[in-house]
């Protein structure tokens, strides 16, 4: 998780992308317990790779230890300094590269349930989807083995999209792969890839096969941010997940469902929802809100929003509707 996450300013001005909150929790915490539900199993060790300390702060890290003690694991943090790809980054984290693991891009989400297969060499998580040319896709034998990986292939080689969530029996391989990709300065679109070390692995006989997930949510820029969120909430209410709570003052109000409504937020003649999610100390009046993201602390009055998407200590007072603004910004 050491990228700035450009695409997803300005909210990312202030806030790293894997800690935005979707439905009410940030994209990580949801993304780790995610996987920790489908491995089901006991998970010792829980390595983050960040990026500059002066962005990646003392509060980022706390957040990230809290996360991995509350699974049961020993949380290590590790920086990737200068941005030289994915192959890079992972080895950023080699001190920690040995028995089984699970690597992960920490800007996405899913819905999965599947038992790993633990006889193979490595999973590769991937997503059925409609238009395979706009993926990395992975090509299957007939024993419904990896053998090869396309980047958005021209011809049909299969419909199972590369989500970037990894398992390895033993994750050493990948290192030693990985170790010989930057020592022979293997570059790859100007950075060092894990897929050129996977590739190693399967030269070397490796057995791969695949874990499809259900649900594959992405929160790479605003637009699929908010759908995401809108998804998210979705499967959070099927679940029966509490959403609401308990002290949200609604003074001639109403809440459409589902939503997420954090501590301390007040509506005051306002209408949300659907598909709205609101960080706690927030404050509604006179507006209509559905399918948005606000965060927490912030005032919106005398608005019609939709698709919107607000960070935290925000003022809003106006007329637009698809909105896009960072934290501590006013727009009146």
């Amino acid at each position: 998780m050491a990228g700035r996450g450009s695409r997803l300013r300005p909210h990312t001005l202030t806030v790293p992308k894997p800690l935005i909150p979707v439905a009410g929790k940030p994209i990580v915490h949801r993304l780790v317990e995610d996987i920790a539900g489908v491995l089901n199993e006991e998970i010792d060790e829980i390595a983050f790779i960040l990026g500059d300390p002066a962005f990646f702060g003392e509060e980022v890290v706390e957040s990230l230890k809290v996360l991995a003690t509350g699974l049961g694991a020993k949380p290590t943090i590790y920086r990737q300094l200068d941005p030289k790809g994915t192959g890079h980054a992972i080895m950023c984290a080699k001190d920690s590269l040995s028995g089984p693991a699970v690597i992960a891009y920490a800007d996405t989400l899913i819905r999965a349930d599947f038992d790993l297969d633990k006889d193979a060499d490595a999973v590769i998580w991937t997503k059925k989807v409609e238009n395979p040319e706009a993926y990395g896709v992975v090509n299957l034998n007939e024993k419904n083995e990896i053998i090869e990986l396309v980047e958005k292939p021209e011809e049909f080689v299969s419909d199972q999209a590369v989500i970037g969530i990894y398992y390895f029996k033993e994750v050493a391989q990948l290192k030693n792969e990985l170790q010989f990709v930057l020592d022979n300065n293997i570059i790859n679109g100007g950075e060092y890839q894990i897929n050129d070390g996977i590739k190693r692995m399967m030269s070397d006989g490796k057995v791969f096969k695949t874990g499809t997930v259900d649900e594959w949510m992405d929160c790479g820029n605003k637009e699929v941010t908010v759908e995401t969120n809108q998804r998210m909430l979705g499967f959070l209410s099927e679940a029966n997940e509490k959403l609401i709570a308990d002290n949200v003052i609604k003074d001639n109000s109403t809440i459409i469902e589902p939503c997420f409504i954090g501590e301390n937020v007040i509506l005051k003649n306002s209408s949300v929802g659907p598909f709205v999610s609101i960080g706690e100390g927030t404050i509604i009046e006179n507006s209509n809100v559905k399918n948005s993201i606000i965060q927490t602390n912030s005032t919106i009055r005398n608005a019609d929003l939709d698709n919107a998407m607000i960070g935290n200590y925000a003022t809003f007072d106006g007329k637009f509707t698809n909105v896009s603004i960072g934290d501590y910004s006013q727009l009146k």
